[in-house]
């Protein structure tokens, strides 16, 4: 069934947009809350001023500092793509493109929007892409 409303509808209802705009929004927020406690640890904002104290183990902690921080630096750069990608869904929602598949022009399932609200392939799409040329 909802398969079948998919291809008859061309895009979702004003209602339906609003709720997988309250969905991105909730996402949005936690995101950004992540993105700044990665970004304080990564840029070591709460740092108490004891870098220069237990020397026997300085090296041994500059090591696990420098992947630490690579690390999440590599997660601060993942969520800032994460709320990019979720910034521009709010903007397909305002240009009511909002869950349109930009491979098929086809309605992306509701279900697959619930979960992936930044989604803009439907899954049959997203697996074509993934193939290798045959």
């Amino acid at each position: 069934m909802a398969q079948q409303e998919n291809k008859t509808k061309t895009r979702y209802s004003d209602e339906e947009l609003e709720e997988f705009r309250q969905i991105i929004l909730d996402k949005l927020g936690k995101a950004r809350e992540d993105l700044k406690l990665l970004t304080d640890a990564y840029t070591n904002v709460e740092e108490n001023g004891t870098s220069d104290t237990s020397p026997t183990f300085k090296v041994l902690e500059e090591g696990y500092q420098v992947m630490s921080k690579e690390e999440n630096g590599k997660l601060a750069a993942r969520q800032h793509k994460f709320i990019t990608s979720l910034e521009n869904a709010l903007i397909r929602i305002e240009n009511k493109s909002y869950g349109i598949c930009r491979a098929t022009g086809q309605l992306i399932p509701k279900e697959r929007l619930r979960i992936v609200p930044h989604a803009t392939l439907s899954i049959d799409a997203k697996l074509n892409q993934n193939e290798p040329n045959k």
